[in-house]
């Protein structure tokens, strides 16, 4: 009696629209299109428990669903609605950042992993190709031994050894034409010219050797008349040699 008289103190008969409330009991099973008991619902089964607990949502929806339409009540959120989120922008910031490092951490042991493969591949290349280097090089020794011994007369492994080098000779000369100058030497180039050979340009030939067309014994033994001037000043005033010198000074002594 006591908890009656409390609730009707603060109990407060309101319009439908005010409490939202929508009671139902037990909702037909949709498979067996029968009303389902309180005993036929195994409270331990949990799959039935939220099944059943999802189809009594459903039912209340589908009743609750046209009162609102009937009051005029919207029941769809409009597409300019604005609503603020749950996490503030710092806590959004701090999770970007998070999920930025473990993506980072992802890409670089993707290409770590791409790095290794790529190593042991390039090590199987290297293997394969000395294991055939060792195999043409003992079929060839095999080869000049059989030779040797008169067991064969053959010189097709001659004739192979030279393609062979003459084709790495090709590719070496077509490498190198290929290659050409970089960017800076072709501007030293297109600035300062080609130039030349400077080393031993003044080295005589055999036929400069040869030439004495050009030759003037009075010239070579200052026999000719002397030139004024100051060429002629210092054929005149020619400085003594140090070992004359020191004579004439041991002379003046």
């Amino acid at each position: 009696e006591g908890l009656k008289c409390c609730l009707s103190e603060f109990q407060k008969q309101l319009a439908w629209v005010e409490r939202l409330d929508v009671t139902l009991g037990q909702v037909a099973d949709p498979i067996s299109q029968s009303a389902s008991d309180k005993d036929a619902v195994d409270p331990e089964n949990d799959f039935q428990r939220e099944m059943s607990f999802y189809r009594q949502a459903q039912a209340a929806v589908l009743e609750a669903l046209p009162k609102l339409r009937k009051l005029q009540v919207p029941t769809r959120r409009p597409d300019d609605y604005f609503a603020e989120m749950a996490k503030s922008d710092q806590q959004m910031q701090k999770i970007r950042k998070k999920l930025k490092s473990k993506q980072e951490a992802m890409e670089k042991s993707e290409k770590a992993k791409q790095l290794r493969a790529m190593r042991k591949y390039g090590k199987k290349v290297q293997t394969e190709i000395l294991q055939r280097r060792q195999k043409e090089k003992k079929n060839m020794l095999n080869a000049v031994k059989k030779y040797q011994k008169g067991l064969s007369d053959k010189l097709d492994f001659l004739d192979e050894d030279q393609t062979l080098s003459q084709g790495n000779k090709k590719g070496n000369a077509n490498q190198r034409i290929k290659k050409g100058p970089n960017a800076k030497r072709r501007y030293k180039n297109q600035k300062f010219g080609f130039g030349g050979k400077k080393k031993g340009s003044k080295w005589n030939t055999k036929e400069s050797f040869n030439d004495v067309s050009s030759f003037q014994s009075k010239v070579a033994h200052n026999k000719g008349p002397r030139k004024a001037g100051k060429g002629g000043k210092k054929a005149l005033n020619k400085r003594p040699g140090k070992r004359a010198r020191q004579k004439m000074k041991s002379r003046a002594r």
